[in-house]
C-alpha cells in the first residue's frame, strides 16, 4: 500500500477539510503532515458546521484513525478546545493519535509572532498570529519543544530555557499587549491535559500501518502557492505544503507515495498579503465573497478574491505530481453571466504560461472570458450538470491535463459529484 495525498493548490481555503472527510471512508487512516493551528478546514455535516485545525477532517468516521503527524506544530490550548468541542458532539477521539515529534508552539512563540508583525507595518507578512512560524524557526535551529518532551522530567527546565530566550527576542520590538501570565496558566493546564492523549513514535505508526495493508490519506493544509520553498515568497507559511513534505512530515519514504489529489476552486482567492495576479477589484470580487461567504475559517479576514489561474495551477500540479483534480464551489458562479479564466501572466509585453522568479505587482495576465450557465447546478450525475457547467470544467481539464474526479456543488457532505 501507499500513502495517497490530498493538498491544496491555490493559497489555501479550497475546501480540503470536507473532502477529506467525504473521502475518509475509503481509508483507514488520515494523517496531518504540517501546519498547525494556522489552518481551518471547514465540515458542514447534517447541517452543523464544524471547523477543524489541527486535529485531521476524517475524525468524525470514529473507524478512521485520525494521526497528528511530526510535521505539525501543536498548541496545546487550541488542540485540547478543539477536543473538548469534538466531544460535546459526542466524538470519543478514541482514534487520534499524535506524533511525539511534532513540535509545540508556546505563549512566547505567539507573542513573538505578534510583536514581530506588528513591527513590520506596510511590511506585513499576513501572519494568523499562531505562533507559527517562530515554532518552526525554534524547530530548525533546534531549540524546539516536542510532544514527547512534556512527559519528561526536566520539562520547565526546558521550558523555561525557551521562553527566556524568547523574552529576550523580545527586547528588538515596540511593546504589544499580551497576557502572558494568563496565556502561560492555559498553557500548562492543557498541557496536563494532553499527557492523557495518545501518543505514538509517528514513522514507526504510519509505516507499520502501510505494512498491515492499509489505506492511508495524508491531509494537507494551507495551500501549494504558500509553500516556503515554492510558493510566493516571503508571503508564505512556514512549512512545506506540497507532496514532498509528506515524506518529512510523517517520515515515509518518497516511494510509498501514491495517488496525488489536488484541490482547486472553481475561482481563486488568497488571505493576507503578497501579489495575488488573478485578483479583481470590482463588482465580480464582490458577489465572490458574498455567495461564496469568503471569511477566513481561522482569523475571520475577508478572502481576496479572483479569476482562476490556470499558469499557477500548472505550475502546482508539475511540483506536486497532481494525478486527479477535484473542483470546489462551483456553485459559486452560479449567477454569473460569464466569468474570467486566467489563461496567461504578462510580463514586460509578452505572454507567459510560467510564473515569474519575482511574481511582483508589474505581473499582468490574460484573461479568457467563459460563458456563464446561470441555473443551479445540484445535480447527482455529471451529465446532470447545465451544459455550460460541463463545459467549463472539459476546458480546464483539457488545460491543466488532468482529469477532474470530484465536483463541489455546494457545503454538505454529500454535495458532491463523481466522474
Amino acid at each position: 500500500m501507499k500513502v495517497d495525498v490530498l493538498l491544496g493548490l491555490q493559497w489555501g481555503d479550497e475546501g480540503k477539510g470536507k473532502i477529506v472527510d467525504y473521502l475518509s471512508p475509503q481509508y483507514d487512516l488520515i494523517a496531518r503532515f504540517q501546519g498547525g493551528p494556522n489552518a481551518g478546514h471547514t465540515l458542514v455535516i447534517n447541517g452543523e458546521k464544524t471547523v477543524l485545525h489541527i486535529i485531521p477532517s476524517g475524525i468524525f468516521r470514529e473507524e478512521v484513525q485520525n494521526v497528528i503527524g511530526n510535521g505539525v506544530v501543536i498548541d496545546p490550548h487550541i488542540l485540547m478546545k478543539e477536543i473538548d468541542g469534538l466531544k460535546a458532539k459526542g466524538l470519543s477521539l478514541h482514534n487520534l493519535f499524535i506524533a511525539k515529534k511534532a513540535h509545540l508552539i508556546l505563549p512566547t512563540h505567539r507573542y513573538l509572532d505578534a510583536a514581530s508583525e506588528n513591527a513590520k507595518g506596510k511590511q506585513k507578512i499576513g501572519s494568523t498570529l499562531k505562533g507559527i512560524g517562530p515554532t518552526y524557526m525554534d524547530k530548525t535551529g533546534r531549540n524546539g519543544i516536542r510532544v514527547g518532551d512534556i512527559f519528561s522530567p526536566n520539562f520547565m527546565e526546558k521550558y523555561n530555557g525557551l521562553k527566556e530566550k524568547h523574552q529576550a527576542l523580545l527586547q528588538i520590538y515596540p511593546d504589544i499587549e499580551f497576557d502572558l501570565e494568563g496565556e502561560e496558566e492555559r498553557f500548562h493546564e492543557a498541557v496536563e491535559r494532553m499527557r492523557s492523549l495518545q501518543t505514538i513514535d509517528g514513522p514507526y505508526f504510519i509505516n507499520k500501518a502501510l505494512k498491515e495493508g492499509k489505506r492511508i490519506l495524508a491531509e494537507g493544509a494551507q495551500g501549494s502557492m504558500l509553500d516556503i520553498d515554492y510558493g510566493t515568497y516571503p508571503y508564505v507559511t512556514s512549512s512545506n505544503t506540497v507532496t514532498a513534505g509528506v515524506c518529512t512530515g510523517l517520515g515515509v519514504a518518497p516511494k510509498n507515495i501514491g495517488k496525488v489529489i489536488g484541490i482547486t476552486k472553481a475561482y481563486c482567492t488568497r488571505v493576507g498579503s503578497g501579489n495575488f495576479p488573478s485578483e479583481l477589484f470590482d463588482e465580480n470580487a464582490e458577489t465572490l465573497q458574498r455567495v461564496g461567504h469568503e471569511f477566513g475559517a481561522t482569523t475571520g479576514r475577508p478572502r481576496r478574491c479572483g479569476w482562476i489561474d490556470l499558469p499557477q495551477l500548472k505550475y502546482v500540479s508539475m511540483i506536486n505530481g497532481v494525478d486527479e483534480i477535484c473542483l470546489t464551489k462551483i456553485d459559486v458562479l452560479n449567477e454569473f453571466e460569464s466569468f474570467g479564466v486566467v489563461d496567461a501572466y504578462v510580463e514586460n509585453g509578452q505572454q507567459t504560461d510560467r510564473i515569474p522568479y519575482d511574481l511582483n505587482e508589474n505581473i499582468g495576465v490574460h484573461t479568457t472570458q467563459v460563458e456563464g450557465w446561470n441555473k443551479d447546478v445540484k445535480a447527482q450525475q455529471f451529465a446532470e450538470l447545465p451544459d455550460k457547467a460541463q463545459a467549463y470544467i472539459k476546458y480546464l481539464e483539457a488545460q491543466l491535463n488532468t482529469p477532474i474526479s470530484l465536483i463541489s456543488i455546494g457545503p454538505g457532505r454529500d454535495e458532491i459529484v463523481l466522474r
